[in-house]
């Protein structure tokens, strides 16, 4: 492969690089939550930049579906885990680098762990309860967070630095202070996503992980890029904006955690019996059962039985049958693993 260290050079050749940036981001540590379609190209950038260490999580097998834009990934890999077959790939890529392959969901039971001792925690989530969790997280122990989401032709970025100094930024619970009720925010399952515009965000995220890296936290913007590829759209929001007053955010300024402190398994629960979970949203919610019934028809056959709504839906090789109640609850049938069915819960309904 010749010398290892000229594989760098135009990289080093950036004035806030260079050779001593270079070493930087060779001991830098980062935590990628999330092999989708953002954490596949953010891993991919960090790796090719020469990032030491990647830890990457996430629980979910590679589909056929994913192939569209998850980059990492190749047909001969369908079945695989995401995170076995991106470590294989990155690893190929650079093999001087450490790629920490870890097949898990993201709880609270050990998400506060997992991020110890990284330098940035990078968001490839698909739901906001995860991204909630990694806001305590980054807030707890001091990490910035790299927040990352897209729906179809729309993307948001924004680097989040927690923290009492000239260049800490509010956190995401600043901004959005509560939860989305459950079945009102669209999902890639429900209204697809358009591969350029993850391209955008994971690139954002990517540089701005690399900043946190070199120490240059004064090269990150402050703002929430937001855009949109199909409608030509673009703008950026400052975060201090977004945030309005921050003093009263139960996160960062009165240090209440409470994804990290909840119990993972709180809103679900295995039907004994039924090879069925039920999934009970965190926050209350009204569902427009409706509304959802015509986003989720693109999987099966939906029908509105009164006060809820029957639903089937195939992922993968598995197939889930839906009962959703107006208050957002929901039976997942087709499964007894809880973390499968809070996966299936978030991808067709959102959460």
């Amino acid at each position: 492969m010749g010398d290892t260290v000229d594989r760098y050079h135009r990289q080093k050749l950036l004035p806030e690089i260079g050779v001593a940036g270079q070493t930087l981001l060779a001991q830098g540590r980062v935590l990628l939550v999330g092999c989708g379609a953002l954490g596949c190209a953010q891993a991919d950038l960090l790796a090719r930049a020469g990032v030491g260490h990647i830890r990457i999580l996430d629980r979910d097998v590679v589909e056929p579906t994913n192939l569209q834009r998850q980059t990492l990934f190749a047909e001969a890999d369908v079945g695989k885990a995401k995170v076995v077959a991106a470590a294989e790939r990155l690893r190929a890529v650079n093999s001087t680098i450490t790629i920490e392959a870890i097949t898990a969901d993201c709880t609270s039971d050990n998400a506060e762990r997992l991020a110890e001792e990284c330098d940035a925690v990078c968001d490839g989530t698909d739901n906001f309860e995860t991204r909630f969790l990694l806001n305590d997280v980054s807030v707890k122990l001091g990490v910035p967070y790299v927040y990352g989401g897209v729906i179809a032709g729309r993307g948001m970025a924004a680097t989040f630095v927690p923290g009492d100094g000239e260049l800490s930024t509010p956190c995401l619970r600043c901004v959005l202070p509560e939860l989305p009720p459950a079945g009102s925010v669209p999902t890639c399952d429900t209204a697809g996503v358009l591969g350029p515009s993850v391209a955008i965000v994971a690139a954002q995220q990517a540089a701005d992980a690399m900043k946190v890296l070199l120490g240059r936290l004064d090269l990150l913007s402050g703002t929430m890029l937001d855009f949109d590829l199909l409608s030509n759209s673009r703008r950026r929001l400052q975060l201090d904006d977004l945030a309005g007053d921050p003093s009263g955010c139960r996160c960062c300024r009165l240090r209440h955690f409470d994804y990290l402190e909840q119990d993972h398994t709180d809103g679900a629960i295995k039907l004994c019996g039924r090879g069925a979970v039920q999934v009970t949203p965190t926050a209350a919610a009204t569902i427009e059962l409706d509304e959802l019934g015509a986003r989720l028809a693109v999987h099966g056959p939906t029908r509105r039985i009164g006060p809820l709504l029957k639903a089937e839906a195939k992922q993968g090789d598995k197939q889930y049958a839906l009962t959703i109640f107006a208050d957002g609850r929901a039976i997942i049938g087709g499964t007894e693993d809880v973390a499968e069915a809070r996966s299936v819960y978030a991808r067709l309904i959102g959460a």
